[in-house]
């Protein structure tokens, strides 16, 4: 397995092919903006400068690294020749269903279509392709060539073969693979989402405030991060799209997005990228400032 294809630039795409093409695989990045493509492509560049400038890799291997890497606006060119694509478009089922049905035409039936998806079914996802047993969850986390784990999701019709090439790949890119099951969430969300929403909760109950909540559960359960700043990080929409998967999944209220989440997304403070959520990122991207909203 040499040629991989990756589809979508943003910032789980950018990360994962950054990863692939430092590892010294050739990666086709696919994205249908050309802007989405640039600015992936800065991304990468300015993350490998980070490595350079702490000494994890040379000027040569960042090099090597971008020029592994060929960007392209269209999925049938980018798609030519690649063992394996990796979908990271944005969290919603029929954006994504609706590129596989597109892989489904234009990439031969041996072709592996893995998604990245942090909670959506692997099964309902393989469903729409000829072959369904080559469909498999390849779940990486942010910032994904930092990050050592991949959650590895078997879909209902994955299978045996399949499963054991990516858990073997994810080990040659240096990551620790583990394999999970499909059922809403996997395992990092289905135990991570609850637990942001439940903080979320204390603040719209007002049991306390942003700073004393994230200070909990930092000093308190040894979390790098507080749930409210991770949340931030990880982009409230993306939290909330997730909470909805796994609340239509299993039919359980304890699933149900908190209503403060729920309005926060709708008006627009999706946390670090839209440069306020719980916390204000107008003056610096680290949650150090809490958002006016939260402060009493």
């Amino acid at each position: 397995m040499k040629i991989i294809a990756v589809i979508g630039a943003g910032t789980m795409g950018n990360g994962i092919a950054h990863t692939f093409a430092q590892s010294g695989f050739t990666v086709k990045l696919i994205d249908i903006s050309e802007k989405s493509l640039d600015n992936g492509m800065a991304t990468i560049a300015t993350n490998l400068d980070r490595m350079v400038a702490k000494g994890t890799i040379t000027e040569e291997d960042k090099f090597k690294t971008i020029s592994n890497i060929i960007t392209y606006t269209d999925i049938k060119d980018g798609v030519v020749g690649v063992d394996l694509v990796v979908e990271a478009a944005t969290e919603n089922v029929e954006l994504k269903l609706n590129i596989f049905k597109q892989l489904n035409e234009v990439c031969s039936h041996n072709t592996i279509l893995a998604t990245n998806t942090s909670s959506i079914s692997i099964t309902q996802i393989g469903a729409v392709v000829a072959h369904p047993e080559r469909v498999i969850g390849m779940h990486f986390m942010n910032p994904v060539p930092i990050m050592k784990l991949a959650e590895i999701i078997r879909g209902y019709n994955t299978s045996d073969e399949v499963t054991k090439i990516i858990m073997d790949l994810s080990e040659k890119l240096g990551k620790t693979p583990v394999e999970v099951n499909d059922y809403p969430g996997f395992v990092a969300n289905r135990i991570l989402m609850p637990m942001i929403n439940e903080a979320i909760e204390t603040l719209y109950n007002k049991v306390a405030g942003v700073y004393e909540i994230d200070t909990v559960m930092k000093l308190g359960m040894g979390q790098p991060m507080g749930p409210l700043q991770l949340a931030d990080f990880i982009g409230l929409d993306v939290c909330l799209a997730i909470l909805n998967v796994m609340h239509d999944g299993f039919k359980n209220p304890k699933y149900a997005p908190c209503p403060l989440l729920v309005n926060m997304v709708r008006a627009g403070k999706l946390g670090s990228k839209s440069g306020e959520g719980f916390y204000d990122y107008s003056e610096s991207k680290k949650a150090e400032k809490i958002a006016k909203q939260f402060i009493s």
